[in-house]
């Protein structure tokens, strides 16, 4: 089929704006303001060697991450888009200390929306040309209409989502996303800049067979995790499984999610509570696993049922196909690792 006949991400939002809990308009409103920016960072990142957006701009970040000079274009870009057309009542960024309160040109906080983002995630990968992707998370406000956005809008448990989905700068621009009805995928066509529902209705395969792990931390994984390294490996049944790892959430998350498989970053000696953060990744990445028919958990508990206690929190994350997902958990309640994601 040719992208011409193809539904637009645009039609598709309207068409699907009944969905919607909160069905006004602003959602999808919402959504299209994502995708200006990420048309925008697109054409950004597809020059990167080009012009002199490469490298790091010599700032550490609140993560304790050497910020890279597209991370602060990225960030800015999404921030300012959805600022200016004034859809949100407030931003958190996982590139910002703390949350963005946003005042409405009539100088109220009316809009209902708030939206936690990582704007670049795996952003070392820019100065090798390899794939990159923006995360997104959208709750509906718990603060009253007419007030400030308070930290508690931010600090939602990801059940509450409303909607999350991830862009995907690779050979070609995706943006994945849910409403918690499916999850749907849209392809860019750069010569038009209108995106095309190009994976409908995604779902993991029945059965997973890569595992997707930064290997390099072996000797701190614990020792459930070791164990399930182990049985990927072993050549019985239909395995060994494919080791495949990107470094990059968005790029190992989707490719999972098309061939089928395992993402995980346990905890380790060196980062106990993990290291992605609750927000900003684990939480809309879950929320789009569980609608493709997956799982999402620290180990111990479902990831959409944590409850943040900081911005930037921290935790342990296994996402993808339900069956070697539930072996993972298996492997780590075996091997009586002890709650060391949540302690």
């Amino acid at each position: 089929m040719k992208s011409n006949t193809r539904k637009t991400l645009d039609e598709f939002i309207i068409e699907k704006q009944e969905d919607f809990q909160y069905s006004t308009g602003e959602l999808s409103r919402l959504l299209n303001s994502i995708l200006l920016a990420a048309r925008v960072v697109s054409y950004k990142v597809n020059k990167a060697g080009l012009v002199d957006i490469t490298g790091s701009v010599g700032v550490v970040n609140v993560q304790g991450e050497e910020q890279k000079k597209l991370d602060v274009y990225a960030n800015d870009v999404f921030i300012q888009t959805l600022v200016n057309r004034e859809i949100v009542c407030g931003i958190a960024s996982e590139e910002n200390d703390n949350f963005i309160t946003i005042q409405g040109f009539d100088n109220g906080h009316n809009n209902k929306y708030v939206v936690l983002m990582d704007p670049l995630d795996g952003s070392s990968n820019i100065d090798v040309n390899v794939s990159v992707g923006t995360v997104f998370s959208i709750y509906h406000r718990v603060s009253p209409l007419g007030s400030p956005v308070t930290m508690e809008d931010f600090l939602q448990p990801g059940i509450n989502q409303v909607a999350a989905g991830y862009i995907l700068y690779g050979t070609s621009t995706m943006i994945v996303y849910t409403t918690g009805k499916g999850v749907n995928g849209f392809t860019l066509n750069p010569a038009i800049g209108s995106f095309y529902l190009s994976h409908p209705n995604m779902k993991y395969p029945e059965r997973g067979s890569i595992y997707s792990v930064n290997e390099g931390n072996y000797v701190h994984f614990p020792q459930g995790v070791k164990n399930f390294i182990k049985y990927c490996q072993e050549e019985k049944d239909d395995r060994p499984y494919s080791s495949r790892y990107i470094g990059s959430l968005v790029s190992d998350c989707h490719r999972n999610l098309i061939k089928g498989g395992i993402f995980f970053y346990p905890p380790t000696t060196k980062a106990p509570k993990g290291k992605l953060r609750l927000l900003y990744e684990c939480n809309p990445m879950a929320f789009i696993t569980e609608q493709a028919g997956g799982i999402a958990t620290d180990g111990f508990k479902r990831t959409l049922e944590i409850q943040p206690t900081e911005l930037h929190e921290r935790t342990a994350f296994y996402c993808g196909n339900s069956d070697m997902v539930k072996k993972m958990m298996e492997s780590i309640e075996k091997a009586g690792d002890g709650n060391t994601a949540r302690e």
